[in-house]
């Protein structure tokens, strides 16, 4: 089962997390590629996920099965070259466009499940990744807000959440489709301009049950939990962001309880992972 995760060394946290949730409920072998670069913007500095978070990581996953691994794909220069200029300053950082360069990385297979560091797994996903994919070049689950606001066409909801997507590399290769995306993202600036621009571009989109992409709260059938931001509407209308590496407040807000052995883990390793950044 090929994993791909993005982003700079910030998501070690859920990285650790998502990562255990993923032996948790797989009895595959696992090739995690962790997608990441150093970045320089203003007087902002981005480090990449370090080598030694990398090689902890890739201890836990062959402690479960000695045939998994976790792999470091650095794009610094590759980014540069290629830059989304026009959503450089967007409210997203720059590391939520990395997954539209995979398709320049010649190591990485043929069908990848991307997935953001603030999902968990739930349940055995081997007969969703291994799903027949025909000539879609992204397989995901509608977002659950974006539906209604964004969707290309106005009869049916196509909106897709770009949290977690199995990928078909091979076609989204010949329809060039990252390749346009990466040119959108840099002419044109946009609201979560990944998202939008696969949704915009892709004309061979699946859509899948909203059990492999649970966005608002846990549900009986729910396979893959994410964390999102959503709006709660009492005492009073707001926004509640609550991630999974904040143990408490998922206890204290979302009154859940049900990954607790996998942050008991998580809350175990993080000093030993934290000494290797």
């Amino acid at each position: 089962m090929n994993i791909l995760y993005c982003g700079d060394a910030g998501i070690v946290d859920g990285l650790l997390i998502s990562i255990l949730s993923l032996i948790k409920n797989s009895d595959e072998k696992l090739a995690v590629y962790i997608m990441t670069m150093e970045l320089t913007q203003g007087e902002k500095t981005y480090h990449a996920v370090s080598d030694g978070t990398v090689d902890f990581l890739d201890g836990i996953v062959r402690k479960a099965d000695a045939e998994s691994f976790v792999k470091k794909i650095d794009i610094t220069e590759i980014f540069a070259e290629n830059a989304p200029h026009a959503n450089m300053d967007t409210r997203f950082t720059p590391f939520c466009m990395l997954r539209l360069f995979a398709d320049m990385i010649a190591d990485l297979p043929d069908r990848l499940l991307y997935l953001d560091v603030d999902v968990v797994v739930r349940q055995n996903i081997s007969d969703f990744y291994h799903q027949e994919l025909g000539e879609h070049e992204i397989a995901g689950v509608l977002d659950h807000y974006g539906k209604w606001f964004f969707r290309r066409n106005p009869f049916k909801f196509d909106y897709l959440n770009s949290g977690v997507l199995i990928l078909n590399m091979k076609k989204i290769k010949s329809t060039g489709l990252f390749e346009r995306c990466r040119n959108m993202c840099r002419d044109k600036k946009m609201f979560m301009p990944d998202q939008s621009s696969l949704n915009k571009l892709s004309d061979n989109k699946k859509i899948l049950p909203r059990k492999y992409n649970e966005q608002r709260k846990l549900r009986r059938d729910t396979v893959i939990q994410h964390f999102t931001t959503s709006f709660r509407f009492f005492p009073w209308l707001h926004t509640l962001t609550v991630k999974p590496w904040q143990v408490d407040r998922v206890h204290d807000k979302l009154k859940l309880h049900e990954y607790d052995d996998i942050l008991e883990k998580y809350e175990a390793l993080m000093p030993e992972l934290s000494k290797c950044a």
